[in-house]
């Protein structure tokens, strides 16, 4: 493996993409995708008994590509017979593009937690940066090393394409989270998903900053382009308030990191935001009792979606998680939404979980998340939303 090419960060300007016209089909990928296309599985169990059955689970999911990705931290040591209990998912979103010769980063992952009860949903969003050691995996990552949780998956990817870097960042995962495991896991890339938004038609949201977008702009005769290829192209301008967003300007905004104040922090709690408004979306377009519109949705998923259910048919996982749309998404924010820095034995300074954050993950393991809230209300992300 090179690790001269591992260790090259794709920055967002440097991204490039095609022509964009009335939408874009590029983008830093965002958590915020994974989980409207695993969720869509699953709030499918949800709602309405007509969309809730194993028949059309069958038709809508035939081609999600099913794969091994949890290696030693998928739960049960990868022989899980049922999931009963607090479940644990883990969420990876990539830019997996042909034009890019460099290793893919992960730049959204994702934990969502599910406790025993079954009928609540935790969501928690892992810095990109976050300096952690990236424990040796045999075969895909020979040596251990400390470096940003985004490089596991580049590591592991170098040799065992999607599902080995998927491994790699798991076991990252579990390392840091005092044994973590996994119940399921999701990976998905940009261009499917912004078919999936497309396909309950936008979506609702209330921008809560104004940015203007760092990734498209407007040209002399009125079309949109991708600034890297037009530099000159007034950038699209996003205002705070409420309205009805396209498909392409949700999925735009929420890529947003450049010129905000906390940057990737802020990004991160506008795509929580974005969850949040595609889920009510799904629902009023009734993904969740309309055979037909699950289709589309699902036949959107599939093209950008892989799954690791270890071992429990999704059906099952629907029916499972069929409460847990109905109560809200509790949002939490790691480092209390700021950097956190702390220098290293060469003085440079890299970004680390505080103390409280440490505690967040542990109780999250234990299946204590709850306490663990109620004991620290202000990490509750709270800002507007859809």
């Amino acid at each position: 493996m090179s690790s001269s090419a591992a260790r090259r960060e794709r920055r967002d300007g440097s991204t490039k993409s095609s022509t964009v016209k009335q939408r874009t089909r590029r983008g830093d990928p965002i958590w915020a995708r994974l989980m409207v296309l695993f969720g869509a599985l699953l709030m499918m169990g949800s709602g309405g008994a007509i969309v809730g059955t194993k028949v059309l689970l069958s038709a809508t999911t035939g081609a999600i590509d099913q794969n091994n990705m949890l290696g030693a931290a998928a739960a049960d040591g990868g022989n899980q017979k049922s999931i009963n209990g607090a479940l644990n998912i883990l969420l990876v979103g990539l830019d997996e593009r042909p034009d890019n010769n460099e290793l893919v980063r992960a730049d959204s992952i994702i934990i969502l937690h599910i406790p025993a009860s079954h009928d609540q949903a935790y969501l928690v969003s892992i810095p990109r940066d976050l300096y952690v050691q990236i424990p040796a995996v045999k075969t895909l990552h020979p040596r251990a090393e400390s470096t940003k949780i985004n490089a596991a998956y580049a590591y592991g990817s170098d040799k065992g394409g999607r599902a080995g870097g998927f491994q790699v960042l798991a076991e990252t995962l579990k390392n840091l989270a005092n044994g973590l495991t996994f119940n399921a896991g999701a990976i998905v890339n940009f261009g499917g998903f912004q078919e999936v938004v497309e396909a309950i038609g936008g979506v609702d949201m209330c921008l809560d900053q104004e940015v203007d977008s760092h990734h498209i702009g407007v040209d002399k005769t009125g079309r949109m382009v991708p600034r890297y290829k037009y530099p000159a192209a007034k950038p699209v301008h996003y205002t705070v308030g409420c309205r009805h967003l396209a498909a392409w300007e949700a999925l735009d905004y929420v890529r947003q990191r450049y010129g905000l104040p906390n940057t990737d922090y802020d990004r991160a709690r506008h795509q929580q935001q974005f969850l949040k408004a595609v889920l009510k979306q799904a629902k009023t377009q009734g993904v969740t009792s309309n055979p037909v519109k699950a289709l589309q949705v699902m036949n959107a998923a599939g093209k950008a979606l892989t799954v690791d259910t270890n071992n429990i048919d999704l059906a099952t996982w629907a029916f499972t998680l069929r409460n847990v749309t109905d109560n809200e998404l509790v949002m939490l924010k790691v480092n209390n939404g700021t950097f956190n820095p702390k220098k290293l034995a060469d003085g440079s300074e890299a970004e680390h979980l505080s103390e409280e954050s440490a505690q967040m993950l542990t109780a999250l393991q234990k299946d204590k998340l709850t306490e663990f809230v109620m004991q620290h209300p202000t990490f509750i992300s709270t800002s507007a939303e859809g």
